[in-house]
């Protein structure tokens, strides 16, 4: 079972998208209370928030999965912390 963490612990491992030319760098340990527009908005979710990083069964795993919550609608979810480099779906900061 995974558990939640206030901080990443994965050293090394910003990456960068595959196959995308002005793809977005990330660090999962800043992810932490981030702020995200969706590209295309859905009843009226619009702006999210990094409110969780879940963190792997073993200490020597690397992060792969975020939680975001919806600032409209409060709604939760978890998505992989790479798919926010996707400038198609997400953008950087409120907008």
């Amino acid at each position: 079972m995974s558990k939640f963490v206030t901080q990443c612990s994965a050293p090394g491992s910003e990456v960068q998208a595959f196959g995308a030319q002005d793809a977005r760098r990330l660090n999962p340990k800043k992810l932490l209370l981030s702020k995200w527009t969706a590209a295309s908005p859905y009843g009226k979710e619009k702006h999210f928030m990094v409110t969780g990083v879940i963190q792997p069964e073993h200490p020597a795993s690397r992060i792969e999965t975020v939680v975001i919550e919806a600032v409209y609608s409060r709604r939760v979810f978890s998505l992989s912390w790479r798919d926010l480099s996707d400038r198609q779906q997400w953008l950087q900061g409120w907008q």
